[in-house]
């Protein structure tokens, strides 16, 4: 029994991130630290993700808005939760930062947590055809 609980603990503190409170120095709540953005450059405005659409969708819109970035993966990496808000922004938070090494790590991580979303977002169509039973 108890290793039941000790399995399904882990499985628990797994889905939910790590939300321990780990070092308060901004090296450990930076995800990079020692990246400063280039002098004069002006990060744009970002369509805020909530957590509730599509999250490639969020990717290459976030993507395509860092145009003048060039291929500087620790600017994209240091830049996303800027374009998080809400339970996307908790969720972001709570990870272990050092886990995300790239640019690839993040975006495939986001999208492993967020991968519920896709499936399940009804489109026009179906909602157009949507008719009421006689039941």
């Amino acid at each position: 029994m108890a290793e039941e609980l000790k399995k399904l603990t882990g499985r628990v503190q797994s889905v939910e991130g790590n939300k321990g409170i780990g070092g308060l120095n901004y090296e450990d709540l930076c995800i990079q630290p020692d990246v400063d953005l280039p002098e004069g450059y002006k990060p744009p405005k970002f369509e805020m993700f909530d957590g509730t659409g599509d999250p490639k969708v969020h990717l290459r819109t976030y993507c395509d808005k860092l145009v003048g970035v060039g291929k500087y993966e620790q600017i994209y990496m240091k830049l996303f939760m800027r374009s998080l808000t809400g339970d996307a922004l908790s969720l972001y938070i709570n990870q272990n930062l050092k886990k995300w090494v790239n640019w690839v790590s993040i975006a495939s991580d986001f999208m492993d947590r967020l991968r519920f979303n896709t499936g399940n977002a009804p489109d026009v169509f179906y909602i157009q055809n949507l008719k009421k039973k006689p039941t």
